[in-house]
């Protein structure tokens, strides 16, 4: 059976991108939200990035010629941008963190 092919890793990929969707659209009110909901937003982001990092793991460990295609498709993609998967979780953190500095003070 092919990586894509598991019923677990195409209702992780569907949660995934729906809970990465609501995110963004709520993350566009943030500046509207009281401290405990900055609080809760951040805290949300942070639980779906590390979901991503597990996710994306799968794909790097699997021996799936699809999934390992996935991943260097990734790794194309950010690398016109110039980082690396790990560059994109970094900056998410630091950002994360800035986030949760600023709703601190």
């Amino acid at each position: 059976m092919g990586f894509y092919d598991s019923e677990i890793v195409q209702r992780e990929a569907k949660q995934l991108f729906e809970d990465y969707q609501s995110l963004t659209q709520l993350g566009s009110e943030y500046g509207r939200f009281d401290r405990k909901g900055k609080k809760i937003f951040i805290e949300q982001m942070e639980a779906l990035m590390e979901r991503y990092k597990i996710f994306m793991k799968r794909f790097e460990l699997s021996e799936d010629f699809m999934a390992q295609i996935t991943v260097q498709q990734l790794k194309n993609q950010l690398g016109q941008f110039g980082i690396t998967p790990q560059q994109m979780f970094d900056q998410m953190n630091i950002t994360l963190e800035k986030m949760k500095s600023e709703i601190e003070n």
